[in-house]
């Protein structure tokens, strides 16, 4: 009897050590550091609808882009519903690392090549840090000025930048939302009209309607805007659509530009006042 109390002591003691052991090992673990994990798909497109978002290219994928914008949908059988005076963008960006890329295009307006610059400094961290934060920067020229007609020009005349801070977020699973402050500058401007540097707040967000389907929409206010300027501040509406290959967006704007000087600038339409001016559109990206 007495050797059974002794193992049922020893018993006793070896259990209650291990459940110790346990308990221990459990509050090291909870105390342990976590893997911080990165919000993903804030947005799916590389743009919003015409402002650039968070996303950048993954290392080494290559996009093609082909954006269009038709003319004046409000003058109807006129240009055929915008039909006869589209412009055309074609372009390819490049992810150099993961938070790096750079993208060249062609435009139809003003025969405009546009260079582009894309980094990503900060990351929305799920339980951490709240935002995505990207710079991005282009570089325009434009081409369709001609020497035979300004002997003057020269080709510092050409280039215009525009420099965009931009900062996301993914607030859950349906809704994402973006700020972004930007600067533009024109070496060749219309003194008249607009100014050599305009400062601008824009900003967008994403609602996803289904598992491929969401609606988005952007805007960008000038903060020295001229007082008898013709342009507008540029407003897009529209839809991307996943289609597992590529994205696809439909939108309508008030700005038929697509590069981001012209387009955050130069926009001509309005959605008040009888909506003159307003262009539809796409954009398709191709991952390769």
């Amino acid at each position: 009897m007495k050797l059974i109390k002794i193992a049922s002591s020893a018993f006793l003691l070896f259990a209650f050590n291990i459940a110790s052991a346990q308990d221990d090992l459990m509050k090291e673990l909870d105390s342990a550091p976590k893997e911080k994990v990165a919000a993903t798909a804030a947005f799916k497109g590389l743009q919003i609808c015409n402002i650039q978002s968070t996303k950048l290219p993954a290392k080494n994928d290559w996009y093609f882009l082909v954006s269009h914008r038709f003319g004046d949908i409000s003058k109807g059988f006129d240009n055929f519903f915008g039909l006869d005076a589209a412009f055309t963008k074609f372009g390819g960006i490049y992810g150099i690392t993961d938070w790096w890329s750079m993208g060249v295009s062609r435009h139809t307006y003003n025969k405009t090549y546009e260079l582009a610059n894309k980094v990503r400094v900060a990351n929305q961290i799920e339980s951490g840090f709240p935002f995505t934060i990207v710079v991005y920067n282009t570089l325009d020229i434009n081409s369709a000025l001609k020497k035979e007609v300004d002997p003057e020009l020269k080709f510092s005349d050409r280039l215009a930048f525009s420099s965009q801070l931009l900062i996301s977020r993914k607030i859950n699973e349906s809704i994402s939302l973006e700020l972004n402050p930007v600067y533009i500058h024109k070496n060749l401007y219309e003194p008249t009209e607009e100014n050599k540097d305009q400062f601008l707040i824009s900003g967008g967000g994403r609602l996803k309607v289904s598992k491929r389907i969401s609606i988005n929409m952007d805007y960008a206010a000038r903060v020295n805007k001229m007082k008898d300027t013709p342009f507008h501040n540029p407003l897009s509406i529209g839809m991307d659509i996943d289609t597992g290959g590529h994205i696809f967006q439909m939108l309508f704007s008030n700005s038929q530009a697509m590069n981001d000087v012209a387009y955050f600038t130069n926009g001509l339409g309005t959605w008040d006042r009888g909506q003159k001016g307003i262009f539809f559109g796409f954009n398709m990206y191709r991952v390769f």
